[in-house]
């Protein structure tokens, strides 16, 4: 269906991204990655972030049995007031920014991401990140809660203990900013939630979906600009982590278990990637248009050694991507839900 270029429109956001499906025979000379190390230790006396060690300024981690929190130690956001200040020119803004961050760690294990952790363990993580929604959210500087991971050193994470991130904000920042809006324009025309009716139509087309259970559907996004880019998206339209029922937590886990199983399945490896929440602004006005939702943003192309880069065309004009979504999603779809670690042995 999809073998010459066009550009697909991306609804949430209001950009578009260009496909060229017939550039997926072009020849690779360009960098080849080195492959991440496999074999990491359950416990590295070295890593600050594992039980009992000691971090950066001498804070000693507690022996911790499951996940641990705490405030981000290089802080990006700082809760302090800043002094107030007069722009001298329309062209330099300025608006100093509070925030608090946090960081999450999966478990004390040093080894396990989360697809190799058991599904308790990942409910017991989705769980600490509602926790921490609800209690960032109840600061009255903090309008957005940003839940994060880079997993993996080509995601430019400083620490393999598999971790997670949580940044509340005091402004929206620029992406959920853009799907507020679009979001917000969709339900005022049609009283309906944007992504309810999206997915709706993909569960009618199939092509593009991975897995579904009876409260969260896994899918490459139509607009994917990403070569294996997928999302999860919430079947109630609920705006944040802290609103989810004890049985969506169990099946959001399990749709994040098959979704990064099988990332790990493509290529034999620990996948990288960037994930993040998408989850309603903390303004205290209601957000009957916000549907939770996941995105999953993989870097890699053909092998575990190519990457995709978003350069030249890319920065300077609009995504664009080679292999279609319904071909990354055939492909996602047809591997084992069983992790090959787990087969292996």
């Amino acid at each position: 269906m999809f073998v010459t270029p066009h550009r697909r429109f991306n609804p949430l956001t209001g950009d578009w991204i260009l496909v060229s499906p017939q550039r997926t025979k072009r020849p690779w000379l360009g960098q080849v990655e080195k492959a991440p190390i496999e074999h990491l230790l359950s416990y590295d006396p070295d890593c600050y972030l594992c039980p009992r060690n000691e971090r950066t300024g001498g804070v000693k981690n507690p022996d911790y049995q499951s996940t641990f929190v705490f405030d981000n130690d290089f802080a990006a956001l700082l809760p302090d007031e800043a002094p107030a200040h007069v722009p001298d020119h329309p062209l330099f803004a300025f608006v100093p920014e509070r925030g608090l961050c946090r960081v999450v760690c999966f478990s004390p294990r040093h080894d396990l991401t989360l697809p190799e952790l058991d599904l308790a363990s990942i409910e017991k993580v989705i769980a600490t990140w509602s926790e921490q929604t609800a209690g960032l959210g109840k600061n009255d500087f903090i309008h957005y809660i940003q839940v994060f991971e880079n997993k993996g050193a080509l995601m430019g994470c400083s620490n393999p203990h598999p971790h997670s991130q949580i940044w509340g904000t005091e402004s929206i920042p620029n992406e959920p900013a853009k799907e507020l809006e679009r979001q917000k324009i969709y339900f005022a025309a049609n009283e309906r939630t944007l992504l309810s009716d999206y997915l709706a139509e993909e569960h009618k087309r199939k092509e593009r979906i991975l897995y579904a259970n009876d409260h969260f559907t896994a899918l490459v996004p139509y607009w994917a600009i990403w070569p294996f880019e997928t999302m999860i998206v919430a079947h109630r339209p609920i705006g944040h982590l802290n609103e989810l029922t004890v049985a969506e937590i169990t099946g959001l886990a399990d749709v994040m278990k098959q979704v990064t199983t099988r990332y790990d399945n493509l290529f034999e490896i620990s996948f990288p990637y960037s994930m993040g929440f998408h989850q309603a602004p903390f303004d205290d006005q209601p957000h009957p248009e916000w549907t939770l939702h996941v995105h999953f943003y993989p870097p890699l192309l053909r092998s575990a050694n190519v990457r995709k880069f978003m350069v030249g065309y890319e920065m300077l004009a609009m995504p664009q991507r080679d292999i279609t979504p319904e071909f990354a999603a055939e492909r996602l779809r047809s591997l084992s839900a069983i992790h090959y670690r787990q087969r292996a042995s």
